[in-house]
């Protein structure tokens, strides 16, 4: 199947979405055909990606993390919590509650983030779909699996 250029690259590729933050932090192992054509990323995922080198006491990653945060924050459109995402969050709230889940703790900022999504009409992409039960009838939730680099060490 192709897209209306005849890119089959871009055939089912949305032309806008959201990363989560699982997404933003496995960037480099995804694939560029399991990505929206155009990628924003929500303040939420920022002020998560801020709060990683606190979580960790050694040099090297923190220093990593302080650089993908600096990448994010230089490379995509950041997408703020405005008052239309406040409104969206209670249809994503009142939605977890329909199937026996809550907003607490981790799942609180993913909410917020599909808040997000929802608010600005765009698909969420994220490696754990399975955070966002209950949600896709309000939003498409786009799975994505990362790819393992040919560095990685083998997990056999």
């Amino acid at each position: 199947m192709t897209d209306e250029r005849g890119d089959p690259a871009t055939a089912q590729r949305h032309p806008r979405g959201l990363l989560d933050t699982s997404a933003v932090i496995d960037l480099d192992l995804l694939s560029e055909d399991q990505l929206p054509l155009e990628i924003a990323i929500s303040a939420i995922t920022i002020a998560e990606l801020a709060s990683g080198p606190h979580a960790t006491d050694d040099p090297q990653e923190r220093a990593a993390r302080m650089e993908r945060l600096a990448a994010a924050e230089r490379t995509f459109d950041q997408l703020h919590f405005d008052d239309a995402a406040a409104r969206a969050y209670g249809r994503v709230y009142a939605a977890l509650l329909t199937v026996g889940r809550k907003a607490r703790g981790r799942r609180a900022l993913d909410m917020l983030i599909a808040a997000t999504a929802l608010a600005n009409g765009l698909p969420l992409y994220t490696c754990n779909p399975d955070d966002f039960d209950g949600l896709t009838d309000l939003l498409d939730v786009v799975g994505i699996e990362p790819v393992p680099s040919a560095s990685s060490p083998d997990p056999a």
